[in-house]
């Protein structure tokens, strides 16, 4: 089977708990240490099979290969795409059973960042994400007051809009935040919005 690695944590003799999204589940596995062994790191897409074993209820992560993409070796958009996969842990940690839909906006945004700028390409897959959990404020109402925005918005973690004057935070136009959340595009931004849009999003899923 096929998934993403979105966590790793160091156990003893330097073995590694594994946590895997799927297709279909979210697995924690044991990864014995060993030197013939493929180097995995949080990011990677990997093949996979999983062993059960009588002692433990941690399935054993074996036969591991990575599945690469066109644009491992660049630094910048690995940083980026580890920091954003990294944010699915404790969003997914208390699933087992998991939609489709995790799996897929991965796979169609480690397509697009072939071609396109990684933060951009990322704070759209994020936007799609909150719309399919029903987290996307299409309201336009203050978080803070409750009151509706007509002019200048502010966005605080999770994309949730607040007047400026409420959260006193950066603004945005309305129709860039519009833009943003009802065609998924970042057109209208340029990257100094882009960089403060990314510093949202790393608060946390």
């Amino acid at each position: 089977m096929q998934g993403y690695i979105i966590n790793i944590n160091n156990v003893k003799d330097e073995d590694l708990i594994v946590s895997v999204l799927t297709q279909n589940n979210f697995y924690t596995t044991y990864r014995f240490y060993g030197a013939r062994h493929s180097i995995i790191n949080i990011g990677f897409k990997i093949d996979f099979e999983l062993e059960s074993n009588m002692k433990s209820s941690i399935p054993r992560l074996k036969d591991v290969l990575q599945i690469s993409y066109p644009w491992i070796m660049d630094s910048t958009k690995l940083y980026c795409w580890q920091r954003f996969l990294k944010l699915f842990y404790p969003h997914l940690k208390d699933v087992e059973e998991i939609d489709s839909f995790y799996f897929n906006l991965l796979d169609e945004l480690a397509h697009k960042i072939v071609k396109q700028n990684p933060k951009r390409a990322i704070i759209e897959s994020y936007i799609k994400l909150c719309e399919y959990e029903g987290r996307l404020h299409l309201q336009y109402e203050c978080l803070l007051c409750e009151e509706e925005i007509f002019d200048d918005i502010s966005l605080v973690r999770g994309f949730q809009p607040t007047h400026k004057k409420c959260s006193y935070s950066k603004p945005f136009k309305l129709f860039q935040i519009k833009e943003l959340f009802e065609e998924k595009s970042l057109l209208s931004f340029n990257e100094e919005e882009i960089e403060y849009l990314w510093h949202i999003l790393l608060q946390g899923l």
